[in-house]
């Protein structure tokens, strides 16, 4: 039997990096001693009052097919906290919700890409991007970021990769893996570039709310951007709900509208009991948001202090988010031995961050998803692996 060669060109080493997380979860589940830092699923449930609304919303009936781009509540909800976060009137009309931002890539890039496109991301990324625009028949133009500038972005080198087929840059703020947020003089470039070539743009910012030191930009707040910017946000993150899969997508009405024939398509709508979870997500956000980033930074700042201190290693301090980049170049192993090595000898699983891009090769991608005390634990694992390399 033959398969669509499309769905075969989604696979390839970005999405194969997952194998590690795999064997790691397995180990888990077989009651071995392993600590699993690969992958940003947070060790502490979704708050009680989210899971409690959800539990209402079953027991009264909320199981029947709801609106294919949301109902009308959720999404004048999340218009009004972006209009609040970003300083730009958005309408309920401009929101249609995901299931999750990965999906809110993917659709996009099926609405907005053609066979011919180029897309330019920022590399490293996220994971599945380059999957979506492949789905889409574009093709992913990376343009490297140096990690000598803490993996900020190099404007100049993003403007050099525009070409006549340049449909849409796609980019992460704060980004993931790097934990990187883009100051506001980088997005106005971006913008710059984006209304001179009449680009589209993608701005996944699901991070937005675990910002640490720098402030978060939203790029449709910047002059002629609301009308060509596409932006993403999840409870994911910020709320502890990965496996509810519920996001959104933001943009210019006439998009959203070529977005749901997509999603009836697709998904027929979110689940109605999860569409009152985020809308009670939403509705308790300040005091839920706050604990979050203030639990991610305590993490951050313990991982940074016991890493920094081990010979051969040097860490990147995140900006934002669960993850933290750290160059293990100076152990003289390649990126793919060092955390298979480490699997193996200490039970810490991490990612190789290669896999984010080439920019990324010699870097291992580590999350603050476990605990304050099972972090500590796992960089006395890493101290002694090194050691004996």
């Amino acid at each position: 039997m033959k398969y669509s060669s499309r769905v075969e060109g989604l696979q390839g080493r970005r999405t194969s990096a997952w194998e590690i997380h795999r064997v790691a979860q397995q180990a888990a589940a077989k009651g071995e001693d392993v600590i699993v830092l690969s992958v940003g699923d947070p060790d502490f449930a979704t708050p009680a009052p989210i899971v409690e609304r959800a539990v209402d919303a079953l027991r009264g009936g909320d199981t029947h097919y709801s609106a294919v781009s949301g109902r009308d509540p959720l999404r004048a909800a999340i218009a009004s906290e972006h209009s609040r976060m970003s300083g730009v009137a958005v309408a309920p009309a401009n929101v249609i919700l995901t299931a999750g931002a990965q999906n809110g890539v993917f659709a996009t890039s099926l609405c907005l890409l053609e066979a011919g496109d180029e897309v330019i991301v920022p590399e490293p990324m996220y994971l599945t991007y380059e999957a979506c625009v492949r789905a889409a028949g574009a093709t992913l133009v990376p343009v490297p970021v140096d990690p000598a500038r803490a993996f900020h972005l190099d404007c100049d080198a993003l403007e050099r990769a525009v070409t006549s087929r340049t449909k849409a840059i796609f980019f992460a703020t704060p980004c993931n893996p790097t934990g990187v947020v883009m100051p506001r003089a980088d997005l106005e470039r971006i913008a710059r570039v984006a209304c001179e070539h009449d680009l589209w743009v993608l701005s996944d910012e699901v991070y937005a709310d675990l910002t640490f030191e720098r402030e978060h930009v939203s790029i449709m707040s910047l002059p002629g951007m609301a009308e060509r910017t596409v932006t993403l946000g999840s409870l994911s993150k910020s709320h502890a709900m990965a496996g509810w899969r519920v996001g959104w997508a933001i943009g210019p009405t006439q998009l959203i509208e070529h977005m749901g024939r997509l999603a009836l398509a697709m998904l027929y709508g979110l689940p109605g009991f999860i569409q009152q979870a985020a809308l009670t997500a939403l509705q308790e956000k300040a005091r839920i948001v706050d604990e979050m980033r203030e639990i991610y930074r305590r993490r951050r700042d313990v991982v940074f202090e016991h890493l920094s201190r081990i010979p051969r290693l040097r860490c990147l301090l995140p900006e934002a988010g669960m993850f933290m980049m750290v160059d293990v170049s100076g152990t003289g192993l390649d990126t793919m031995d060092f955390t298979w090595r480490l699997f193996r000898a200490q039970g810490v699983s991490v990612l190789d961050a290669s896999a984010f891009g080439e920019t990324a090769n010699g870097f291992v991608r580590l999350g603050f998803v476990v605990d304050e005390a099972r972090l500590a634990e796992a960089c006395k694992r890493i101290a002694a692996f090194v050691a004996t390399v």
